[in-house]
């Protein structure tokens, strides 16, 4: 069974590794009830879902009757503004097909625009705060793509209590000196707040080259089992980190076998090696 630990404050224990439910965007039903089988199995009780990942929330929902209470259910929004959160808030639940979630979370606020609609008077955290307020989710998060994304979540915690942040991580970024910096500064501040840190794109070996698309990722994975081995236990052998899981169900066995085997974070050199073999690249540019 895959590690649990806290997640931030919320005295939850979520296992280290999350379900990301980017990957059921565009599968059947039936797929999707294999994968919760998958996820029982591996002891996986956190699912990361969001408006905007397709026909995600539509397959999760059939799970709620059964499974609800296995399963710590987060879920994001998109919009900016009161009105559209609101609305966008409740067709999730609807969704869903439940009553309220854990956790809902400001979906990539990176833009400074964005950033001062959203926290405005009239913006979307009145919306969530209102809804927690009602019961009708339990937890508010902020997330963001792009090397932007720990200086602003530093910035939000400045603005806000959030339970929780979500950003990318992984070796390659670790090698930009100046996202590692600003990502550890990051998590050194959620630490004293009990904020919790999720991270995304942690298996990716860069941008699509010129070939054709053979995964659902945005971006192209790795995938041999020997390197997600590596790439995985890069991240959970960081305390209190949290691994999201790739947007393809196909990649999702071996995430979820590399993290229950986990035993201890890679060096330096071991990681090194990796990215000089597959060759990895930055996805993100400044």
């Amino acid at each position: 069974m895959i590690r649990k630990q806290f997640f931030g404050s919320t005295g939850h224990k979520s296992s280290a590794t999350l379900f990301g439910a980017a990957a059921l965007g565009n599968v059947t039903q039936e797929t999707a009830d294999d994968v919760l089988k998958l996820l029982l199995e591996h002891g996986v009780n956190h699912i990361d879902t969001a408006a905007s990942y397709g026909d995600s929330e539509l397959r999760i929902g059939p799970w709620m009757e059964d499974h609800r209470d296995k399963f710590f259910l987060a879920t994001k929004t998109g919009e900016r503004t009161y009105s559209a959160g609101k609305k966008e808030f409740s067709n999730s639940l609807e969704r869903l097909q439940v009553k309220n979630v854990d956790l809902l979370q400001l979906h990539n606020l990176v833009h400074p625009d964005d950033w001062d609609m959203a926290m405005g008077a009239d913006g979307v955290l009145r919306a969530a705060v209102e809804a927690r307020d009602q019961g009708l989710l339990k937890y508010i998060g902020v997330t963001g793509h792009g090397l932007l994304a720990p200086t602003m979540h530093k910035r939000s915690l400045e603005r806000f209590e959030f339970d929780s942040v979500l950003m990318p991580w992984n070796y390659t970024l670790y090698m930009n000196t100046k996202y590692r910096r600003d990502f550890e500064e990051l998590v050194g501040i959620c630490v004293d707040k009990g904020v919790a840190v999720q991270t995304i794109k942690s298996v990716t070996r860069g941008p699509w080259a010129e070939k054709p698309r053979t995964r659902g990722t945005w971006y192209e994975p790795l995938e041999a089992q020997e390197d997600l081995d590596l790439v995985v236990s890069w991240i959970i052998g960081q305390e209190g980190i949290f691994l999201n899981t790739a947007g393809d169900v196909n990649i999702l066995p071996r995430i979820l076998d590399a993290a229950r085997r986990h035993r201890g974070r890679p060096s330096d050199s071991q990681m090194k090696g990796l990215v000089k073999a597959r060759r990895m690249t930055n996805l993100f540019v400044s």
